[in-house]
């Protein structure tokens, strides 16, 4: 089963974060995917009055995942970290983890997320989690 869930010490985020060799970052807050209760991923991010950010979205380092356990992980704990972020009444969100990307970006496409001209990736939050189609695209 997938699960994802808050971290709640910053030793435990550190620890998640040197498993999916992510640099750790005390400041953001980060969720850790699991499946069947083993580590699969983890997501820190952060939030100010400009919007929320997606700092970096990675899995466990050398996972044996199968393709569709991975594309899950991810995109679960991407949707997970944007309503938390929506949740918290900041409605503007921006993916900034450019090693992420350079393989994956159909996931960060799937999770929301479009290209700027300025080459930032955005995502407009409002009422995107209590529109049941927002989410779809037409």
């Amino acid at each position: 089963m997938l699960e994802v869930l808050p971290i709640q010490s910053k030793i435990q985020q550190e620890a998640v974060c040197g498993r999916c060799v992510v640099p750790y970052d005390a400041d953001c807050m980060a969720y850790q995917s699991l499946i069947d209760g083993e580590l699969t991923g983890v997501c820190q991010f952060t939030m100010n009055s400009v919007g929320g950010f997606i700092r970096n979205l990675a899995l466990v380092k050398d996972n044996k995942l199968s393709e569709r356990d991975r594309v899950e992980s991810l995109f679960v704990m991407g949707r997970g970290t944007l309503n938390f972020i929506d949740l918290c009444g900041v409605h503007e969100a921006y993916f900034e983890d450019a090693d992420f990307l350079s393989d994956n970006e159909g996931i960060v496409r799937s999770i929301g997320f479009t290209r700027r001209p300025d080459g930032q990736w955005y995502m407009n939050l409002n009422d995107f989690f209590t529109e049941p189609c927002k989410h779809k695209k037409s």
